[in-house]
């Protein structure tokens, strides 16, 4: 990937709205080869254009990450289980003892908490850890700084 790849992505990563013309001036990058780039991109790198959300300004107060190892038998379903679960955010194949670990965004603890032994129920977790999210602190910011590129690719 090019040097003026990295840049487009990194200001996208930023903010995923910024009008090309604005990107242009930012980047010195004429607006076209940054259309071109950004469509070329969406192929294999951009996998979608997103909204992080306040989930607590809209009632959702409980969140937590939860791991889990599932019985051998259930192991693929519960992962449909989960992918398909309104309620739940993000879901990751994992390892180290796990299966999955996923975000789950719910209304409150007991919300929550009954989701939780509805799934050990149906697909016989046999281990699970739950980690409240008591504060985000930093999310989605990972090449989203122009300036600090170099430090994180190769490309100067």
């Amino acid at each position: 990937m090019k040097s003026k790849d990295y840049r487009i992505i990194s200001h996208l990563r930023k903010n995923a709205r910024v009008p090309l013309t604005k990107l242009s001036r930012e980047t010195s990058i004429p607006v076209s080869t940054i259309f071109d780039r950004i469509k070329a991109n969406e192929e294999n790198i951009i996998v979608r254009h997103t909204t992080l959300i306040d989930f607590s300004t809209l009632g959702f107060h409980t969140r937590a990450h939860i791991l889990v190892k599932v019985s051998r038998e259930f192991r693929a379903e519960a992962g449909n289980y989960l992918q398909k679960h309104p309620n739940i955010n993000s879901v990751f194949r994992i390892n180290n003892g796990f299966d999955y670990m996923f975000e789950a965004v719910f209304r409150s603890i007991v919300e929550l908490e009954g989701f939780i032994e509805k799934l050990d129920q149906k697909f016989k977790i046999e281990e699970k850890e739950t980690y409240y999210i008591v504060e985000d602190i930093k999310k989605e910011e990972f090449m989203a700084e122009p300036d600090l590129l170099s430090l994180v690719t190769d490309v100067k």
